[in-house]
């Protein structure tokens, strides 16, 4: 292996995360429940975007734990809920969101992230529509 190999090596894996660009982002949620009359669109902030990612191919030459596949995650969040207008006596209106206060590039975690690609756009009203920006 040639020096600079190694070299470029050294520092893609020691400063990585400076080139990562993981931050929260606006993002916003439809919400409607079937007995009420209206879709809440609801603004917040997700976590959204690239985290530097090892790839596994040179995984003889590494140590297993620099093999690493970063996803861009929460840090510190918090819930919001929110009323959804229209709805009857004997329907709970409310709805709980996260809100991404602080990310970070690191690995996934499905207790509260959804860790896998969206395979079916469903983020729509089919319902008359209120906007809640809280």
């Amino acid at each position: 292996m040639s020096p600079f190999f190694v070299m470029s090596l050294l520092l893609g894996l020691i400063f990585g995360q400076t080139a990562s660009l993981c931050a929260p982002s606006e993002y916003t949620i439809h919400v409607e429940k079937r007995e009420c009359a209206y879709c809440l669109a609801i603004n917040t902030t997700i976590c959204a975007g690239f985290c530097m990612t090892r790839d596994s191919n040179g995984k003889k030459l590494l140590l297993r734990s620099a093999l690493s596949q970063n996803v861009c995650t929460y840090k510190e969040m918090l819930y919001r809920t929110a009323l959804i207008p229209g709805c009857p006596h004997h329907t709970i209106p409310y709805y709980s969101y996260p809100v991404a206060v602080s990310c970070k590039c690191g690995k996934c975690n499905t207790d509260y992230s959804d860790c896998v690609r969206e395979r079916v756009r469903t983020n729509y009203c089919t319902k008359p529509q209120k906007l809640c920006n809280l």
